[in-house]
């Protein structure tokens, strides 16, 4: 396997690479700034929000079918959904990380934005008891459209900003948290108040619309559709993706994945189940979204001091072991600490995701490409990882279980960062170190 010839390094994250993209002429110059730029941050910020936001909410739905909705069905069957949905918003990757490198963003995302406020609608009609209903327009209408929108939202930053790519791709990021703050709380209130699940979906995919509309509005990218740009051979970009080691350590490290979603899944099943209170049950999950979002925002800001790869590192370990401590979770005030603390490390390593494929990537011009199948790779664990807690969870609600099993598993996947660092980055530090001084 071939070293890449930049490094993965604990620099400060302005040292990620910036190259032009196989669509810009000479005259482009990534600006790092202004009002178009900011716009898109905004723009990629309200996509998140209503993409992998309502995503993120996805345990106020678990809770509501397994109780009420879907009643006769295991709770390992409707972590499918939720499962699902989330793998595809990655497993999309491999198909829009080269649509946007060739010009097609438009195309792409506001298709993404379209399909998110079809299936929410188609949501709604949804009868009780149809879990293939519920299925299709949640779990692989939802999850599509989240998809098409997911790795261009990211990838058209790159257009924008260079040397400020982690700390705005880190405000991005924090759009899913606080989309997953507010669609929490208004879910809860909408699905499980007077209104009902039918209108209370409606309402939701009515706000989903407006705010995705306003975003097709604020994203400009800076290059127009080339077809007589010079072709990106995905294949090659796919080879190199999973053959380079910083590359194939970051992918295989991220199995973290698999662990990453069963606190947003069960977390306010699991207060319920211990009689901590409807309202305190429905506010459980907004707790760890809450401190996620501040995790994600504040990432960037981290990531300028101690580096990308050493906060990933930190974050994965340190949930590796909240993850174990949730098998104790018992009183009110255990969940508010393990909720708080999860949120906040979860979101800073799920904010570390993109500028980690940007660092190790080392042809900038197959960034998209990259990301998309680096996202789709690591998006098998959210595929399964919720699916596999449920199973273990069992109708019995044995908690300790699911929650070993993702504890092992993130744990496996810090391990997996620390050698990615031991192996790649030091190595490189220590010879740049030493040469001499011009």
């Amino acid at each position: 396997m071939a070293f890449p010839s930049s490094p993965v390094s604990k620099v400060p994250v302005e040292d990620i690479p910036c190259s032009s993209s196989p669509l810009t002429s000479p005259e482009h110059e990534i600006p790092d700034g202004g009002l178009e730029a900011w716009c898109a941050v905004l723009g990629s910020f309200l996509a998140q929000f209503c993409g992998f936001g309502y995503a993120s909410a996805f345990g106020v739905y678990q809770e509501y079918y397994l109780r009420d909705y879907l009643s006769h069905e295991s709770s390992s069957a409707i972590s499918w959904i939720g499962g699902l949905s989330a793998f595809l918003v990655t497993a999309i990757g491999p198909i829009c990380g080269p649509l946007h490198d060739r010009g097609y963003f438009y195309l792409v995302f506001v298709g993404g934005a379209f399909l998110q406020s079809l299936s929410l609608f188609m949501l709604s009609l949804a009868q009780p008891g149809s879990y293939y209903q519920v299925f299709l327009t949640q779990g692989i209408g939802s999850g599509v459209a989240q998809g098409l929108m997911y790795v261009p939202s990211y990838a058209v930053l790159s257009q924008h900003f260079c040397k400020r790519r982690a700390l705005v791709m880190s405000i991005v990021a924090s759009g899913a948290s606080l989309g997953g703050v507010v669609h929490t709380i208004m879910l809860n209130k909408l699905i499980n108040g007077p209104i009902g699940f039918a209108m209370g979906v409606r309402i939701s995919a009515g706000l989903v619309t407006g705010l995705l509309f306003i975003s097709c509005l604020l994203i400009r990218t800076r290059y127009e559709t080339r077809h007589d740009a010079p072709p990106i051979n995905t294949w090659k970009a796919a080879t190199n993706c999973v053959t380079e080691m910083p590359s194939l350590l970051m992918i295989t490290a991220l199995t973290f994945q698999t662990a990453y979603l069963y606190p947003f899944f069960y977390f306010q099943l699991d207060s319920v189940q211990h009689n901590l209170g409807s309202l305190f049950s429905f506010y459980a999950l907004v707790i760890v979204n809450t401190a996620s979002f501040c995790g994600r925002f504040s990432a960037g800001i981290i990531a300028h001091f101690i580096g990308v790869v050493d906060l990933t590192i930190l974050s994965t370990v340190a949930c590796a072991v909240l993850l174990g401590g949730m098998i104790w979770l018992s009183s009110m005030e255990s969940f508010i600490v393990i909720g708080i603390l999860y949120g906040l490390l979860s979101g800073m390593n799920i904010a570390m995701m993109a500028p980690f494929m940007a660092l190790v990537a080392t042809d900038q011009s197959e960034l998209g490409v990259r990301m998309g199948i680096s996202f789709a790779i690591t998006g098998f664990g959210c595929l399964v990882g919720s699916p596999i807690s449920g199973a273990l969870l069992t109708q019995q609600y044995i908690w300790w279980a699911p929650a070993l099993f993702c504890a092992i598993i993130a744990f496996v996947g810090g391990i997996l960062f620390i050698v990615l660092r031991i192996k790649v980055t030091l190595p490189l530090e220590t010879r740049r170190q030493s040469l001499p001084e011009s």
